[in-house]
């Protein structure tokens, strides 16, 4: 996702402050992972053991690794920004949350020669909402086409 951010060519973003806010998130991702759909949760159920594992995982990062340092509280006040959705860098950054999630589930449909991952799209890139993020999931779904994978 950082690296996406750089791609951005949106001047009226914060692209550091992007980055930074995509290094925090995937921290915590990273330590989580995903509850996959295999695992038949519900959807209600599966979204409040997610962010309860993400906040207990940021916890653990910020006060039991770090020690509430200054740079605990400077990853925190970013954790809180991209969960509070009011910035307009952390709404760009839960765009590219979107598009990477769809990016990653079609380089699984192209390594594994699988056809049913077209709820991964369903659930990311219609709600993709800034203007050249949102230009990277068209392209993605022509390329998709292309392959013979989406209506």
């Amino acid at each position: 996702m950082a690296i996406l951010a750089l791609c951005c060519s949106d001047v009226k973003l914060d692209i550091g402050k992007c980055v930074m806010l995509c290094v925090v998130h995937d921290l915590a991702e990273a330590q989580v992972g995903d509850i996959a759909p295999r695992e038949g949760i519900p959807k209600s159920e599966k979204q409040r053991l997610e962010a309860s594992n993400l906040q207990e995982a940021m916890h653990n990062f910020v006060y039991d690794m770090l020690h509430y340092s200054a740079a605990a509280q400077r990853i925190e006040a970013l954790w809180k920004e991209y969960e509070e959705q009011e910035t307009v860098e952390a709404q760009f950054v839960k765009d590219l949350d979107r598009f990477e999630m769809a990016l990653q589930a079609s380089d699984y449909e192209i390594r594994d020669g699988t056809q049913t991952l077209q709820g991964f799209f369903d659930n990311s890139l219609p709600n993709i909402r800034h203007p050249e993020v949102k230009s990277w999931a068209n392209d993605l779904e022509i390329e998709r086409r292309q392959r013979g994978l989406q209506d």
